[in-house]
């Protein structure tokens, strides 16, 4: 094939060539033309950094992607992890067959994973349904086409879905301590993490202030403590943030029976009137142990 020749002039004081006008060169250059074939594009991903959405909603993981082909219509597989690139686990794969726009669900983690893009189109966009805390985390697309080896990209970044809650309280207990003593124990979760306060008799500054537990949920869990109950009556623990508030309460009840002191520590938050009622009987029962 011959080239494509450009002819370019260029300004000349001294002109040497005396086949051109005077104060003109003439050069002739070879344009070299992309080869045959070449792509238009490259691999590439386009994510958001960050999603937020909030616990019981849904919400939608944006991806898109190019790549090195003019044109692909064989078979694909579009995939999405969690956690890290390349080595997390998956929680969506669908598979598209040669021709076919139809990706076919493969797998689904809990059933609330599905595919909103279409990837013959370059979208593998997912939706998440009824968010949980623990869906809280980093997520990566990735699409595979059959054949090459190096057909297949994922986003190195990905994307970060923060879910938010409202505060709620998941246990509220007394516990036995030495030397007849006792404490108690409020958990509750919630994004962004909760403060937790307590509030009971007499209590006065002994409240505890929010302190975080054992890493659960992924760190959405804190837990606050009450080291010491010097009074029987009702504690109430509070947990707020900036979504809402949540308390749950538990009556202590202390008594001396014939076998030395022990006590009563019920929850209350549904069982209303009839945890007091329960309490009537179980201190009438004590009453008449005593007499026997």
């Amino acid at each position: 094939m011959r080239p494509n020749w450009a002819v370019i002039l260029k300004q000349d004081k001294s002109p040497r060539d005396k086949t051109a006008p005077a104060g003109v060169r003439a050069s002739l250059t070879a344009a070299r033309p992309p080869p045959a074939g070449a792509p238009a594009q490259r691999w590439s991903m386009q994510v958001p950094a960050e999603v937020s959405a909030a616990a019981g909603e849904a919400a939608v993981l944006p991806c898109t992607f190019t790549h090195p082909h003019r044109h692909y219509d064989g078979p694909l597989t579009a995939i999405w992890r969690s956690g890290e690139p390349y080595a997390g686990p998956q929680v969506f794969r669908c598979a598209a067959a040669r021709g076919s726009e139809l990706c076919q669900t493969a797998l689904s983690l809990h059933g609330r994973f599905r595919l909103l893009g279409n990837p013959r189109r370059n979208d593998l966009s997912l939706r998440i349904e009824r968010l949980a805390l623990a869906d809280d985390g980093r997520y990566f697309c990735r699409v595979e086409f059959a054949g090459d080896v190096h057909d297949r990209y994922e986003s190195r970044h990905g994307i970060r879905l923060r879910v938010t809650a409202a505060p709620r309280i998941v246990n509220i207990s007394v516990l036995p301590g030495p030397a007849h003593a006792f404490h108690a124990l409020c958990t509750a979760e919630g994004e962004p993490p909760p403060a937790l306060a307590w509030s009971g008799p007499a209590l006065g500054s002994n409240g505890s202030a929010g302190v975080r537990g054992p890493a659960q949920d992924r760190g959405h869990q804190v837990t606050a403590e009450l080291p010491a109950l010097a009074h029987d009556g009702r504690y109430t623990c509070t947990a707020s943030n900036s979504l809402g508030r949540a308390e749950a309460s538990v009556y202590l009840f202390r008594f001396r029976g014939a076998s030395g002191a022990s006590a009563i520590a019920l929850p209350l938050g549904a069982l209303g009137l009839k945890a007091l009622l329960l309490l009537g009987v179980l201190a009438a029962l004590a009453a008449a142990r005593r007499r026997l």
